[in-house]
């Protein structure tokens, strides 16, 4: 028989530690063989608590029976049996056992003894609660290799059952890659019957270049899966939907890798039998306020790493390699993400010996990674470089320009772009990362269907590090250069579907995508816009701090129908004061004009009136000194063109001017600029902006009690915008006619019913672009018809529905509307 080692044995042992029958199975067999200070050492070893690692007192142990098989046969025949039989799977459990900590649901019998049958009839289940929605169950499931964490699902579970009717808040804590998600998750989904209303998931990426996930991004996805189909724009209105929303449900939700408590505290739910469980690096002291309690998740114990790495590779390699095991886990120092990186590399290789892995580590046994802390936080660089090795070229390119993608997620399109790949290898490449587990494969986007991939943070950082290295600074530059011109490329694609008239400005990219874009019609362009708004931003920034200033404005300039249809207020200010900024940088007037419109657009119509005032006003600074430059061109081809277009912009400063003072209730100073903006825009056969303008002078002369006025000005807009193809303003025009019509009509009821018909006819067709903050408009022009007229339960009907189309997109309507609720003595809707 060949030598037991005392390296072999350690392993054994340590993996013995965590299982008592392995445990006596040792002292029964080799306590008669042993000489009486090994026997000694041995009794000594085996009362140790399970979950702690054996630590001097195994390798002592080790040692010494080591020495004492290599001068007794039998004592080494009975060690290697032990060692053969722990190293290798746990036979399958025959029977059911139960211990402290199992729970039992429904019918249960404790009897000494039972003679004859048992017959249990289980009680009908209560039929469930209707729904409107599937329940969300957001939650990923757990790897297969999940090992140990007794002791800490123990006291997460203690927690949960000392908090009857109290909210659950409990932080787990710890170095990245030490298995703070999955821990989570494992907890998580052990409960799932105790949260039937659902277990949501967000990912706060508390650590990401890209700066944290700002609450009210992650309360609107909440809120859509939980059923609610229009989410408030503002944060407060949001949490407290959210609050109310979960304020009697059974729901568990997980906020992965946040950065602060104060990131936190919006997303906390609002019931008394609600669990959260936040993961971060950060201990998050400040969540004690708000009750919660702290598990800091500490590395696994060398044993466990053992387990870990037999789990992914395979017990028998485990077993027939138990110093390079021991050696392998080790060297990663407990962090599981280093053992399953490493792991992967073995699995990959089945003829390689473990021993390579090992080697790769640290040099051999007992070696250790090259860097396992970097400023408090557990490193992986050298597994991960051991794992980068094995990877093919191609592999190898790709996983480097991956790394630099200036996005959380990156789905097919991106990663074909930073890796100057066709969509289908791109594809490829992605599967096989995920393979090898350098990215994290989430699955289909659940509105889009595209595919999700994550870098974890470390993974990313290495792949980036390798990016300079091997690309160097022009090369990485290309590869961001390219994800951004994607971003732009997607982008335009979609605002010719959605809003064709808007784009006057040209598109340059460095490297122009491929054709087709990532969506087939308007209606998949709102979607993927919606869905990548997060990116897009990304994207933004991301060309303003690389300089590329013509980009970074053309992008805001490109996110228009994402602005417009979805009013995403802040991030509608955000991209144009950037944009605004790279477009001063680059000297493009046109451009500064562009984005001094429409984020004055955004401003006013973000409730902040006297702001946008102070952005018109300065397009219209801008748009007359190109008028007067072009004025100065000398004649030659081109000139009428650029005097046209200075025009143009000077008609569309004062008419957002206009727009301003109207909704700041300055009715004489709103006429003067549409008055001033409808000759400029006629004269230089601008007819869509003509109608517009005319549709806000019949805007002014029905708030200046002047239907009458409004009604020519409106017709006129609406026959225009139809035969220029813009069936969004053209019902924006209906609408407005509709009104004007009503105030008209007096009690000539053939004509009150006409004009409710036009306004009804105006609500199908911004229902057909998806404009919902029209549409609540609309039902709230109808709901002031009916309370001209003394209809006050109609009114309030209207009133309702127009609220509920608000909510969603625009909290200064909601305010207004609810104000207007309250003073006719009828409180607020929910």
């Amino acid at each position: 028989m060949d030598q037991v080692t005392a390296l072999e044995l350690t392993a054994a042992l340590i993996l013995a530690a965590a299982r008592p029958r392995a445990r006596r199975a040792l002292l029964d067999a080799v306590s008669a063989s042993a000489d009486p200070a090994t026997a000694d050492l041995l009794r000594a070893w085996e009362p140790a608590e399970p979950a702690e690692d054996p630590g001097e007192t195994a390798r002592t142990l080790s040692a010494a029976l080591a020495q004492q098989a290599a001068h007794r046969p039998e004592l080494a025949r009975e060690l290697r049996h032990w060692i053969t039989a722990t190293l290798s799977p746990a036979p399958a459990q025959a029977g059911n056992s139960i211990d402290r900590s199992a729970r039992i649901q429904g019918t249960a019998i404790q009897a000494h003894g039972i003679h004859g049958d048992v017959h249990i009839h289980p009680a009908p289940a209560a039929p469930a609660a209707p729904r409107g929605f599937d329940v969300p169950r957001q939650l990923l499931p757990v790897p297969d290799h999940f090992t140990n964490r007794v002791r800490e699902l123990a006291d997460l579970d203690q927690r949960a059952a000392d908090s009857p009717g109290v909210p659950v808040i409990a932080v787990i804590s710890g170095p990245a890659g030490v298995g703070k998600t999955t821990l989570a998750r494992r907890w998580l989904l052990g409960l799932a019957d105790a949260f039937p209303d659902g277990q949501l998931y967000a990912d706060l990426r508390g650590h990401s270049e890209g700066g944290p996930a700002r609450p009210g991004e992650l309360l609107g996805q909440f809120l859509r899966a939980l059923g609610q189909e229009r989410v408030p724009a503002d944060l407060g209105e949001q949490a407290a939907l959210w609050r109310s929303a979960t304020a009697g449900s059974r729901i568990a939700v997980l906020l992965d890798n946040a950065l602060s408590a104060a990131q936190v505290r919006p997303l906390l739910p609002g019931g008394a039998r609600a669990l959260t469980a936040v993961t971060s690096r950060g201990r998050l002291s400040g969540l004690g306020m708000d009750g919660a309690t702290f598990h800091p998740l500490d590395v696994l114990g060398t044993g466990d790493a053992v387990e870990l790495l037999r789990r992914r590779i395979g017990a028998d390699r485990v077993t027939r390699e138990p110093e390079a095991a021991l050696a392998v886990a080790e060297a990663c120092a407990g962090l599981p993400l280093a053992v399953c990186v490493a792991a992967a590399r073995v699995a990959s290789r089945p003829r390689q010996p473990l021993a390579a892995m090992a080697g790769a580590l640290g040099g051999g046994a007992g070696g250790a990674l090259d860097v396992l802390r970097v400023e408090g936080e557990y490193a992986v660089r050298g597994a991960l470089d051991a794992s980068y090795r094995l990877l093919s070229p191609e592999l190898a390119r790709g996983y480097r320009r991956l790394g630099l993608a200036p996005v959380p997620l990156i789905g097919v399109e991106a990663a074909a772009a930073a890796c100057a790949l066709r969509t289908r290898e791109a594809d490829q490449l992605l599967d096989e990362l995920a393979e090898v587990n350098l990215l994290e494969d989430l699955g289909p986007d659940p509105r889009t269907g595209s595919g999700r991939y994550r870098f974890h943070d470390l993974v990313r950082a290495h792949a980036g590090q390798l990016a300079a290295t091997h690309e160097g600074p022009a090369g990485s530059g290309a590869a961001v250069r390219r994800v951004v011109d994607f971003y732009l490329y997607a982008a335009t694609e979609a605002e010719a579907l959605l809003t064709p008239s808007h784009r006057i400005l040209p598109r340059r990219y460095d490297r122009r995508p491929a054709p087709p874009p990532p969506f087939a019609d308007a209606r998949g362009a709102l979607d993927w816009l919606d869905t990548e708004r997060a990116h897009l931003m990304a994207a933004l920034r991301t060309a303003a701090e690389h300089g590329w200033h013509d980009t970074a404005w053309m992008l805001a300039d490109a996110m228009w129908p994402l602005f417009l249809r979805l009013r995403p207020y802040e991030l509608w200010v955000e991209a144009h004061e950037v944009g605004l900024a790279a477009a001063r940088r680059a000297g493009d007037r046109e451009a500064e004009s562009q984005m001094l419109t429409s984020g004055g657009a955004g401003l006013r119509n973000a409730g902040r009136p006297d702001e946008a005032v102070g952005w018109f006003g300065q397009a219209l600074e801008v748009a007359r000194e190109r008028v007067a430059a072009a004025r100065e061109q000398p004649p030659g081809p081109g000139g009428p063109d650029v005097l046209t277009a200075a025009h143009r912009a000077e008609a569309q400063a004062l008419h957002g001017l206009g727009q301003s003072h109207r909704l700041a209730g300055r009715l004489t100073e709103a006429l003067r600029c549409f008055r001033l903006a409808l000759p400029l825009r006629e004269a230089i056969g601008y007819t869509r902006g003509a109608a517009l303008t005319r549709i806000c002078l019949g805007d002014v002369a029905l708030a200046a009690g002047r239907p009458e006025e409004a009604l020519p000005e409106l017709a006129a807009a609406r026959a225009a915008l139809l035969s220029e193809d813009d069936p969004y303003d053209a019902a924006r025009a209906l609408a407005f006619l509709g009104r004007a019509a009503l105030r008209c009509a007096g009690d000539d009821a053939t004509a009150v019913e006409a004009a409710k018909g036009q306004l009804t006819e105006a609500l199908g067709e911004f229902e057909a672009t998806g404009s919902v903050h029209w549409q609540g408009r609309v039902l709230e022009m109808l709901g002031e018809a009916a309370e001209e007229r003394g209809e006050t339960e109609r009114a309030r009907a209207w009133y309702g529905r127009a609220l509920a189309r608000y909510r969603s997109v625009s909290a200064p309507d909601v305010r207004r509307l609810e104000d207007r609720l309250s003073g006719l003595g009828l409180g607020g809707l929910d």
